[in-house]
């Protein structure tokens, strides 16, 4: 029954490579124009409440006024938010479509290792995220306030701050990566599980370097806790490869 299977498999993964290109190409593009629907949709939907997303985004700072330089900032900063927002909330869609796409070419054994890595990589980015609004954007934003205190009083561009809060969103997001890079460097027979271990000076220095960079913030505070992080969740891949190895 077993080998009847594995025949089964095999023959459906040697029809979908003998597909002509054309064929190929017809179910990229189809999958793309489903994406595009969805996220076009998801957009719509949030830019009618987009008023609750900017309250949230509001959250972290406290006892700051906000304006617009220009009569369109503020409708433009919307736009991009439902437009980011539809993005986010549809990127679990994307990535299935992308594992039906690619999921009939690949090998049982690839599937195995493929498949978890995708999956792992939206959950870490979404945990990068929740790391950024609950910890690296309250720091720095408290940071400026505490500094300014009792001399400036603080009003802030809105679309300025929506972008600031952006680039950690992003940044944060992709240093949750990390795991995922090393283990495929890992799989790869790239970089060695035992190679990793051993730079781990570097790491640390490479980490500060990091952090310091994709923090558009000067605070030092920040910069310490996504440097932190990095370390956590290189060393968080680190054991994972070992596991997977051994």
């Amino acid at each position: 029954m077993v080998s009847n299977l594995d025949f089964n498999f095999k023959n459906t993964q040697t029809l979908v490579l003998e597909l002509p290109f054309s064929e190929h190409i017809e179910e990229l593009r189809q999958r793309i124009f489903q994406i595009f629907w969805i996220v076009l949709v998801l957009t719509c939907l949030s830019f009618f409440e987009v008023k609750y997303l900017v309250k949230i985004l509001e959250l972290p700072v406290n006892n700051v006024k906000f304006f617009q330089l220009s009569p369109g900032e503020y409708f433009i900063s919307t736009v991009k938010i439902s437009f980011y927002t539809g993005l986010l909330v549809g990127s679990p869609f994307l990535i299935g479509q992308l594992i039906l796409f690619l999921l009939p070419g690949l090998t049982e054994k690839e599937t195995k290792i493929i498949i978890p890595l995708l999956l792992s990589s939206v959950i870490l980015f979404g945990l990068g995220l929740i790391f950024s609004y609950y910890a690296l954007i309250p720091a720095a934003l408290n940071f400026f306030l505490d500094y300014s205190d009792e001399v400036i009083e603080p009003l802030w561009s809105f679309e300025q701050y929506f972008e600031f809060i952006l680039v950690l969103f992003y940044s944060t997001g992709l240093a949750f990566q990390i795991p995922i890079i090393q283990i495929l460097l890992g799989l790869l027979n790239i970089v060695s599980a035992k190679q990793m271990l051993n730079v781990w000076r570097y790491v640390i220095l490479v980490s500060t370097i990091i952090g310091a960079i994709l923090t558009p913030s000067t605070d030092p505070l920040t910069q310490l806790l996504l440097s932190l992080a990095i370390l956590m969740l290189y060393f968080s891949g680190l054991s994972i490869l070992f596991l997977i190895k051994n």
